[in-house]
C-alpha cells in the first residue's frame, strides 16, 4: 500500500499559474484525476492527498468536489487567508468537511522572509488548534530560520514540511539546511514530506545519488515515524516521470525495515491526515 501525500490538479491558466515558467513548459496544460488515476494504476498507488495550487477559496471547492467524486483522493490540503478577519468562520465551515485535512500558504512566494511571524498570520494559525487540521509549511530553505521560530509558538499544532523545505540540491548546498532541519525536527509535532527533490536538483542531469544525502538528513532528523512519501505530480514531470520519483523513494526506503517502510509509505500518512 502507498499513499501519495502530495499532488495537484488544475485547469491550466497562464495568469493563475504564472509560476510555471518556460523551463516548466511541459506542465502548461490541464491535470485532472483521470490523468492521475491511470498513473496510480500503473504503479499500484492506493490514494493521495490533493494539495492546493491556487490561493483562493474557489480552489478549496474545486479540490473537495474532485475528492467527493474520486475515492482515491483521500483528502485535501486547502487554503484560507489566515490574516483575514473572517478566518475563524472559514475554519469552522471547513471543519465540518471530513475531506478537508489541512491548509497551507505559499510562503516560498512571499518576499518577506519573516512572513510566518507576522502577528496577523500567527493569530490566524492559533485558531487551528480546535479544528484538528494540519498546517503544511511550504518554504525555501533560506526561510527556515523563521520556520524554527514559528513552530516553537505552536507546540500542539500538527505541522508538515513540504518538499523537505526545498534544499539547494542543484547547487550542492547542504550544511546550513541540515542544521536547521535537525533543529526543527526536535519538535515532535513536525513531520516532513520526502517529496519535490528532483525539481530542486538539475532537471536534466540529476541522479539518485545526488539526492540521498538530503533524504538521509531528513531520516536521521525526523526518524521513520515522521516522514511521508509525496510525488509532487504533475510538477515532478518537468524533471522526470512518476516512475522515477517513486523509484527514488523506493531506493531510499531500501535501508528501512519492513515496518519502517510501511510507516513511510502509508501508515504515517493515515495517522497525520486521519485517513
Amino acid at each position: 500500500m502507498i499513499i501519495d501525500t502530495h499532488q495537484h490538479f488544475w485547469y491550466y491558466n497562464p495568469v493563475n499559474h504564472d509560476w510555471i515558467d518556460d523551463e516548466m513548459a511541459a506542465i502548461r496544460r490541464d491535470f485532472l484525476p483521470e490523468d492521475l488515476k491511470q498513473v496510480y494504476k500503473e504503479h499500484d498507488i492506493t490514494g493521495c492527498i490533493a494539495v492546493q495550487a491556487d490561493q483562493t477559496l474557489e480552489e478549496n471547492s474545486f479540490l473537495l468536489n474532485l475528492a467527493h467524486k474520486h475515492d482515491f483522493i483521500k483528502g485535501v490540503i486547502g487554503w484560507v487567508d489566515f490574516q483575514s478577519d473572517s478566518v475563524q468562520n472559514e475554519l469552522e465551515y471547513y471543519a465540518e468537511m471530513p475531506l478537508m485535512k489541512g491548509y497551507r500558504h505559499v510562503v516560498q512566494g512571499e518576499p518577506d522572509n519573516s512572513f510566518l511571524l507576522r502577528k496577523s498570520f500567527l493569530n490566524g494559525i492559533s485558531k487551528l488548534k480546535n479544528t484538528g487540521a494540519v498546517y503544511e509549511i511550504l518554504v525555501f530553505s533560506h526561510q527556515l530560520p523563521a520556520v524554527l521560530e514559528f513552530i516553537k509558538l505552536f507546540p500542539e499544532q500538527q505541522f508538515v514540511i513540504d518538499h523537505m523545505a526545498k534544499p539547494y540540491i542543484k547547487e550542492g548546498y547542504i550544511d546550513s539546511w541540515a542544521l536547521l532541519m535537525r533543529a526543527i525536527a526536535k519538535h515532535e509535532n513536525v513531520s516532513c514530506k520526502i517529496s519535490g527533490m528532483i525539481t530542486e536538483a538539475d532537471y536534466k542531469t540529476w541522479k539518485t545519488i545526488d539526492l540521498m544525502p538530503y533524504v538521509n538528513v531528513v531520516l536521521e532528523a525526523f526518524g521513520p515515524q515522521r516522514i511521508v512519501y509525496g510525488s509532487d505530480w504533475p510538477v515532478c514531470l518537468v524533471a522526470g516521470s512518476y516512475a522515477q520519483v517513486l523509484n527514488v523513494s523506493r531506493d531510499f526506503a531500501g535501508q528501512l525495515s519492513k515496518e519502517e517502510r510501511e510507516l513511510f509509505f502509508y501508515k504515517n500518512a493515515q495517522r497525520i491526515y486521519t485517513i
